[in-house]
């Protein structure tokens, strides 16, 4: 049992997928290097015969080769190439590591130094697996004629006996070590790629900094959509529910019905198209987000919906930063559409105060015939409030008082916090 253990773990290489894979690997190395090959072995010798030997000539020629290699690495498609084989031949070693365009020199260096242990690990292995499998070819003819040839000069003559069949095993030993080398030489290629090309410390935590903001903002975004789009389904609710009632005994009435419904599903829609547009990163061509300048058109298509508003409001709004004039905005929308959903057409009061450095909501209405009466928390849409007001570190009370339903925003801003 041992004995099989220790056999199948010596021969494992040989029948992993991943060895052959690395050799593929390597084999893609050997055919980048033709190219320079060439340059470093035709035309750099063919062109300063007069100012050297042969094999000043030949130095000169290999050097120029490995300079073309190192130049030749800095280039970002090269950088890509060598980031697709890496991926899909050794197994992705640097899964978060972003390929083509590098940031800073010393990215830029061990990119390149990548890929030159590439090109030249991987010629010296797709040389051997070129030449060890017909040297063995050669050896297997030698066996029986004699002459080992493996070029155009002279053959190689082989006495009878052991000297013409140790050739062919020694030839076939070497293939299967070729096969040993190939994987362990993979094995070093995938950790040094791993070791040179992977994440630093404080690029993993800038990584997960931005993927923290997208998620913030993807966050961000669906409590826009749900508080546009709610607001929206609500008024489009209850409007419809009243046209139906009044469709034979009050036709004015019912267009008013439909207007509003008409307005909240088009703004709904095109809310619904830039918040869509966003998450696909795509520009939407829609208007900015909605803040308390939009307040005005709220307030008129509450009205449209048949509830009674009476709002209230002071101070400079245009001096409120964006970011709070925003969420004030979608709490006010929430504070709306929970009045619609929850009370129906009854009136609601609405105050806004604009003071030094705070901003104050204030937004009330009568509990209604349908609430239950041990509803004292709220859905969604008053956790989604309290998220927003603790974004910007201020303080939100929302409950019964008495027989209405009240909640009290307060926003601070710079030194008010």
């Amino acid at each position: 049992m041992i004995a099989g253990m220790f056999l199948r773990r010596l021969l494992a290489p040989v029948h992993d997928r991943v060895t052959y894979r690395r050799w593929v690997y390597l084999i893609l190395g050997g055919a980048l290097s033709v190219p320079y090959l060439l340059f470093g072995a035709i035309l750099v010798p063919s062109s300063v015969p007069l100012v050297a030997t042969l094999g000043t000539a030949g130095v000169i020629g290999g050097l120029s080769a490995f300079v073309v290699v190192v130049l030749t690495s800095f280039l970002p498609a090269v950088r890509a190439l060598e980031g697709a084989a890496l991926r899909e031949l050794l197994d992705d070693p640097v899964p978060d590591t972003v390929f083509g365009p590098a940031k800073g020199r010393r990215a830029r260096l061990r990119h390149s130094a990548v890929f030159v242990l590439h090109v030249g690990v991987g010629g010296v292995v797709s040389f051997l697996s070129l030449a060890l499998p017909a040297l063995f070819a050669f050896s297997i003819a030698a066996a029986f004629t004699g002459k080992f040839t493996v070029s155009s000069q002279e053959p190689i003559r082989l006495s009878a006996g052991w000297p013409r069949a140790w050739l062919p095993l020694v030839l076939l030993l070497s293939i299967v070590v070729l096969v040993y080398v190939v994987n362990g030489v993979g094995a070093v290629l995938t950790k040094i790629a791993t070791r040179l090309l992977g994440l630093s410390a404080a690029e993993r935590i800038e990584q997960l900094e931005r993927r923290t903001d997208r998620l913030v903002e993807r966050n961000r975004l669906a409590r826009e959509l749900h508080d546009s789009v709610g607001h929206a389904l609500s008024v489009v609710t209850i409007q419809a529910g009243a046209g139906r009632r009044t469709l034979r005994t009050d036709p004015d009435f019912t267009e008013q019905a439909l207007l509003a419904i008409e307005e909240s599903a088009r703004s709904a829609l095109e809310e619904l198209d830039h918040v869509l547009g966003l998450l696909r990163e795509e520009s939407s061509g829609k208007a900015p987000q909605a803040d308390l300048a939009g307040l005005p058109p709220l307030l008129s298509a509450t009205r449209l919906a048949g509830v009674h508003v009476d709002a209230e409001v002071s101070g400079e709004l245009d001096s409120v930063p964006p970011v709070v004039s925003r969420e004030a905005y979608r709490i006010l929308q929430e504070c709306l559409t929970n009045a619609l959903k929850h009370a129906g057409k009854v009136p609601v009061s609405l105050r806004v105060v604009a003071g030094d450095r705070r901003l104050e909501l204030a937004v009330s209405n009568a509990l209604g015939a349908d609430v239950p009466a041990g509803r004292d928390g709220g859905g969604r849409g008053l956790r989604g409030m309290a998220e927003r007001v603790e974004v910007l570190r201020g303080e939100l009370s929302a409950g019964r008082n008495e027989d209405r339903w009240e909640v009290l925003v307060r926003l601070p801003w710079g030194s008010a916090r």
